[in-house]
């Protein structure tokens, strides 16, 4: 593995790797079907970037997250890797040359959705490219008893008739143990090896509390916080009433969902991860990817719909390995307030094919047409215009998509990007014998380089504007000239979510639902909820126990820090709460807000008391700063 340990610290810089990235390299390297469970940020990506990088050809990476396809893109281009991606919202031309740079282009990793696998341009392209490795993210989703199923990923199964010596890597942060073996089962694999880090999280204290005032708890949680918390709500209006609420008692928060532009959800983003605010309230569309190693607190204001995205959603604090919280409020009535909004998501099988034919008359799709390229979708505009409630529409679409009908892309922002399919001499003799289009082509060369003769590059049509000293109009005419000549592909920015029907627009009288597995798949996402309910209720079993034993993990040491564990803790007295508070100076002055939220396992009463006492005799004193320290002792 001396060769792998060189690649790891000559692209990454790291030392070493960690448990169990090695094992499950070698594993690849050995040509064996490979099923890795790691946690969310435990360095999935290395497992098949190292190897791949150690050998030719090239690795087919499928998952369904565009954001997760763009970062990892982006992160091995800035190390000179060459990667590209396909995802809803390009040209078919596009992908076309996409697809032949992976054949003729020395590409190392191409990412695609599962949808894609299916498409003609594909099938037709992949036989011809050296793949040395096939790697399924996000692997869950194959499995019906997975809580993010997609049809779409069982394609795998025959991609890989077309690719019979090509191994695979399926990689999940979560499964239940009947989702590992659907895995293995329907990826058909053949000599294999299982990897599987504890889902155990000793730093991590699980909690589940009752209260009718949600808001008011939250801002005691966080008030007390010394970091970064997060918390979960379920629908977008929430977002916005809590953070009002947590905003008006002067905390510094602010809230993120789907629906906000691309621009006001990186602005929140940015200023989260860089701790200008440090709280956020966000819909689970927040949270993918995102690497923020310091949050100490994360709190579920809603009932999550299954244990899996709880485990993953609530493991999002102290992934710095320090001692965290996650808080999972309750009430009465909560639990039969989701069961009532997952009956809702399952429409009736007429509504859907009355929104299909919806879809086909929006968009003018004749019967037996093929839908190209996919197309902005304006939910709102849509819903207005065949006068249907926005959030019925909705679940229908998720369902025709569930079926394969349609590839809906709900959050996505797209810069505006451009790239030459001309080589440079091509280039030149064009503006020789073109010189209207020269300045533009000098001036997009001059900002970029020959990143442009590479792989597609973000522009930005105002900065290249003023360079010019034209209109971004324009700027915008020009390249779209040179994307109808041919000399290159010019993509506008797109920040509204795609819409792509999958398969030739059907009379929607003849499109098969079945119906059986609709009904099962209804009854089991209920069953997860009632999971969910279950664990809510259970106040004698370890919190950390019950999760580890729904993921399959059997283990009898308690966490010894959950609120179920600190029931069964004998009473701790002010001898012991003195000790606790001088440990916690002796490393660092604290506000007497922090101090409180570093001992939130105590009696918080008791420990005011005990602070009073040893500030009247003299055993701690506040600092300049206004931190409580222990006297005498330097800072």
């Amino acid at each position: 593995m001396n060769h792998a340990l060189d690649i790891l610290n000559k692209y990454w810089g790291y030392p070493d790797f960690r448990p169990p990235q090695q094992e499950v390299i070698q594993s690849v390297l050995d040509n064996k079907d490979t099923l890795a469970l790691m946690p969310t940020g435990g360095g999935k990506s290395l497992c098949f970037q190292v190897p791949t990088i150690m050998r030719p050809g090239i690795c087919l990476v499928i998952t369904p997250l565009i954001a997760l396809m763009k970062d990892q893109v982006k992160q091995l281009r800035d190390l000179k890797i060459k990667a590209e991606a396909i995802y809803s919202g390009m040209s078919s031309r596009e992908i076309d040359i996409k697809l032949d740079n992976c054949i003729y282009g020395n590409i190392k990793f191409l990412y695609l959705s599962p949808e894609r696998l299916k498409s003609e341009i594909f099938l037709s392209r992949v036989a011809k490219m050296n793949v040395q490795l096939l790697v399924v993210d996000e692997a869950h989703c194959i499995s019906e008893w997975g809580y993010d199923f997609r049809p779409s990923y069982l394609a795998i199964a025959e991609i890989r008739l077309l690719l019979p010596d090509v191994s695979i890597l399926a990689l999940t942060a979560t499964a239940t143990p009947e989702v590992k073996e659907d895995i293995v089962s329907q990826l058909n694999f053949k000599e294999s090896a299982e990897f599987q880090v504890s889902f155990a999280r000793p730093n991590l204290s699980y909690r589940v509390e009752v209260t009718e005032d949600k808001p008011g708890r939250i801002i005691s949680l966080i008030s007390k916080i010394n970091g970064s918390s997060l918390v979960y709500v379920n629908t977008r209006k929430k977002c916005r009433t809590v953070t009002l609420a947590l905003q008006r008692e002067g905390l510094k928060v602010d809230f993120y969902h789907g629906g906000m532009s691309a621009n006001d959800r990186s602005k929140v983003q940015d200023q989260w991860l860089d701790g200008t605010t440090s709280a956020m309230v966000a819909t689970n569309a927040f949270g993918m990817g995102i690497n923020k190693s310091n949050v100490r607190l994360v709190v579920h204001y809603d009932m999550p719909d299954h244990l899996e995205a709880y485990y993953q959603e609530a493991g999002r604090a102290g992934r710095d390995g320090a001692d965290a919280r996650a808080v999972l409020l309750y009430q009465q009535g909560d639990m039969e307030m989701v069961r009532q909004r997952k009956e809702r998501e399952y429409p009736e099988i007429s509504f859907l094919r009355e929104i299909y034919q919806h879809l086909a008359n929006y968009f003018q799709l004749a019967q037996g047409s093929v839908m190209e390229d996919s197309v902005d979708f304006d939910l709102e505009q849509f819903s207005h215009k065949f006068q249907q409630k926005p959030l019925q529409v909705f679940h229908a679409l998720k369902k025709l998509k569930l079926f394969g009908y349609l590839e809906l892309t709900e959050d996505l922002f797209q810069p505006s990007q451009f790239y030459f399919t001309s080589d440079h001499q091509l280039v030149y003799e064009f503006q020789i014998a073109n010189a209207g289009f020269d300045p533009l082509i000098k001036a997009i060369l001059r900002l970029h380089g020959g990143e442009l003769f590479a792989h597609p590059v973000n522009i930005n049509e105002s900065r290249i504007a003023r360079l010019l000293q034209w209109e971004p109009q324009q700027v915008r005419k020009v390249l779209q000239n040179l994307h109808d000549r041919e000399l290159g592909i010019y993509q506008a920015k797109k920040d509204q979510p795609q819409l792509l029907f999958t398969t030739p627009r059907q009379d929607p009288q003849i499109l098969v639902f079945e119906k059986k597995s609709y009904e099962a798949r209804k009854k089991r996402e209920l069953s997860k909820l009632q999971s969910v309910h279950n664990y809510v209720q259970n106040n004698r079993l370890c919190r950390s126990l019950q999760l580890l034993e729904y993921l399959g993990e059997i283990s009898d040491n308690q966490c010894g820090v959950c609120d179920v564990c600190e029931v069964k803790r004998p009473a701790i007295g002010p001898r012991e709460i003195i000790s606790d508070i001088k440990s916690e100076l002796t490393r660092s002055p604290q506000t007497l807000n922090g101090l409180a939220g570093n001992l939130s396992s105590l009696d918080q009463h008791m420990v005011a008391q005990v602070v009073q006492e040893m500030l009247d005799q003299g055993e701690i004193v506040y600092d300049s700063l206004g931190r409580l320290a222990i006297k005498d002792l330097p800072v």
